[in-house]
């Protein structure tokens, strides 16, 4: 028996859903734990893509249960076109295989129009670069007491009681205070009842259901959304998501105390990248940037903006060691970096009155950061069919030494292309 947690360690995008994929083969449950429809993992299985919002990425291995825990806010309308997607491709999912907790928040029409209201009013240097999709506000009102949960659309009563009064709070704050249309009562009843008929079969207690499965010996897989350095609390504020990212979200996300993870594997994309608004600092302004971004297909799965690009910054790296206790890194997209030479890691920051060694609390200083660069001799070869760490190339070998070094953590798996197979591991986490 086995929990383990992935997480990502930079700014999302690192490539968190192929390495659940892959791992998934050893697990017997799936966990999603926080976060919404503003992630995305893309898999590419048997040359096919796919691409899941909310969905646990294990879903694809048809003997596995996933759930979708109560730390996530899910968008009804959202799920249900995965779930309708997957069947239109042969895969149906039961609710035998597919489980939402009770506590899980609902994502309303009227958050996703406060969401764009907010951004539309913010000026171009503090918009935030939201993907608009309701997670923020959504999350507001979960902390406020005010928010519908999966198990609220499940009492018709209730449900009508609390939409009705979110409803007149919203439509004032968005008629009044950011000069925007209102939502209509009537048609969200209407829409999120039909979503209540079609949900009903996938509710269940997932604590239960987690707590059940790890007595009885089986493994279990935590699923990360976003990265380290967008998490609420130990991020790039307020250039951030609404959750909880690091792998203690998983603890208050699932349900499952912390004496219970066993292992917690951080994805590390072998250069850096960022999505949307706020401080980024080894971003990369020249051809380089360019070429990365471009062999990498740096587009985002969620809202196909083009991802900013830089190289792999150690400090973000050391930083998700410390915040998630990290046991191990998978590093993914190692391939994109045939044919630079030389690479460049980013070690230290120089600020306006010190140099850091970690990312500084307050924006301004975080702006205002200079990195501090070691150069390591980069390799020609393309390795992306390389199937053994032995076989590759001398220099490719060094490089992630160079970052086992610089994270002080082992490096368990090495991803160098998009499919299933293109994945070297060294460690299974669910066995060592």
């Amino acid at each position: 028996m086995s929990a383990v947690v992935v997480v990502g360690t930079q700014w999302g995008d690192e490539g968190k859903g192929k390495i659940v994929d892959l791992l998934t083969r050893y697990a017997d449950v799936i966990v999603r734990f926080q976060g919404g429809n503003n992630a995305g993992h893309t898999l590419v299985v048997g040359g096919e893509t796919f691409i899941f919002h909310l969905i646990p990425s294990g879903i694809l291995y048809e003997d596995k249960l996933c759930l979708i825990g109560n730390g996530v806010v899910l968008d009804p309308k959202v799920l249900i076109e995965e779930l309708d997607g997957l069947k239109e491709k042969g895969m149906e999912v039961a609710p035998k295989r597919l489980k939402i907790s009770p506590n899980t928040h609902l994502i309303m029409p009227y958050h996703r129009a406060l969401d764009h209201a907010r951004e539309a009013k913010k000026s171009k240097g503090k918009k935030i670069g939201t993907t608009g999709r309701g997670i923020g506000p959504c999350y507001e009102d979960k902390i406020v007491r005010c928010g519908i949960k999966v198990a609220d659309l499940m009492d018709p009563e209730l449900f009508e009681e609390k939409l009705k009064e979110n409803v007149e709070e919203k439509n004032f704050i968005l008629e009044r205070q950011l000069e925007s249309g209102p939502v209509d009562f009537q048609e969200i009843l209407k829409e999120y009842e039909e979503y209540r008929e079609r949900l009903a079969p996938y509710v269940d207690n997932c604590s239960i259901i987690i707590d059940r499965a790890l007595k009885e010996g089986r493994n279990v897989l935590f699923e990360g959304a976003q990265g380290t350095q967008l998490d609420i609390d130990h991020g790039t504020y307020p250039f951030v998501t609404s959750s909880n990212t690091v792998a203690g979200g998983a603890c208050t996300g699932a349900g499952i105390g912390p004496s219970k993870i066993d292992k917690v594997i951080g994805v590390c994309k072998a250069y850096t990248t960022r999505v949307g608004g706020g401080p980024f600092p080894t971003e990369l302004f020249d051809q380089i940037g360019d070429m990365i971004q471009e062999r990498g297909g740096e587009f985002g799965a969620t809202t196909g903006r083009r991802r900013r690009c830089g190289w792999l910054d150690g400090v973000v790296l050391r930083d998700a060691v410390r915040l998630n206790g990290l046991d191990g890194l998978a590093i993914t997209k190692l391939d994109v970096l045939s044919g630079l030479d030389p690479l460049k890691v980013c070690t230290s920051y120089e600020g306006r009155t010190k140099r850091w060694e970690y990312m500084p609390g307050t924006i301004r200083e975080v702006a205002a950061l200079r990195p501090n660069y070691q150069e390591i001799p980069g390799w020609q070869e393309d390795i992306s069919q390389i199937g053994s760490f032995e076989a590759l190339p001398e220099k490719t070998r060094s490089y992630i030494k160079y970052i086992e070094d610089l994270a002080g953590v082992p490096v368990d798996i090495v991803s160098v292309g998009p499919g299933r197979e293109q994945t070297i591991v060294l460690r299974n986490p669910f066995e060592s």
